[in-house]
């Protein structure tokens, strides 16, 4: 995926900025906790797509 593209992208829910995970698989929203799927080297930004974020405890942040 083009690093001008991930410039423009911004979340759909809460309209931040968007990075890259580890892996380079998927768009992060680091304020909602989400990650947005790439697929074939398009991001699917679908809020319906999204996944959580799983933190090295384990949990789900926000999840108790």
């Amino acid at each position: 995926m083009d690093h001008k593209l991930l410039d423009i992208l911004v979340c759909p829910i809460c309209k931040g900025r968007l990075q890259f995970d580890a892996d380079k698989t998927g768009l992060i929203c680091r304020a909602d906790k989400l990650t947005y799927p790439i697929e074939d080297g398009i991001p699917l930004m679908l809020e319906s797509k999204a996944q959580p974020i799983i933190e090295a405890s384990g949990s789900t942040p926000g999840l108790a």
